[in-house]
């Protein structure tokens, strides 16, 4: 079995209500909103975007994570209104020789509660096991996030576990929750 982890172009995904589609720098817009938008990061453990040129360079970052097979990122949007970006989705810390990543997404305030990142979670776990052969997909939360807990369990994700003060923000030590799925 071969792990895939280079796309060029990216396949999109398409779901009922989503067109998943390779990120580019026209996004820099909606990136710098979703990354700079407090009600957005604030379970991520990470500072705010400050422009739209440290959003271009994020976006920059993700192609060129793509082109080295180190990530695979889209950029979630309404198939009635592709071009504007209202999320991002996708998988990195890619461990190859496990056939694992992790899959990381953002959504856009206005469009919480409606199922779409559920949506787009589903979809993506698909891609990631059937076209990347990935073996198990981890996702890392802030235990307080419990609307990812919910989504990510509604899409088969199990808690594996709770590592205490695992990581520094803000010179403030903060918990982690590992969720995981198999492929099976």
């Amino acid at each position: 079995m071969i792990l895939q982890t280079r796309f060029s172009p990216l396949p999109e995904i398409q779901t009922d209500r989503l067109l998943l589609r390779q990120i580019k720098l026209s996004d820099a817009s909606e990136v710098f909103y979703l990354r700079s938008n407090p009600e957005v990061l604030k379970y991520i453990g990470k500072e705010p975007c400050q422009s739209i040129e440290e959003a271009a360079a994020f976006i920059g970052k993700v192609l060129t994570d793509l082109e080295a097979g180190d990530g695979v990122a889209w950029a979630i949007t309404l198939k009635d209104d592709p071009e504007i970006m209202i999320g991002h989705i996708g998988f990195w810390r890619m461990d190859k020789s496990a056939f694992r990543a992790e899959i990381g997404y953002l959504i856009h305030p206005q469009h919480w509660g409606k199922g779409l990142i559920k949506e787009a979670i589903k979809a993506t776990l698909q891609f990631g096991f059937q076209t990347m052969n990935l073996h198990s997909v981890e996702a890392r939360i802030s235990p307080q996030n419990l609307a990812s807990a919910a989504v990510l369990e509604a899409n088969g994700f199990i808690k594996e576990g709770h590592l205490k003060e695992s990581f520094c923000f803000r010179e403030k030590f903060e918990d982690t929750v590992i969720y995981s799925i198999l492929n099976k």
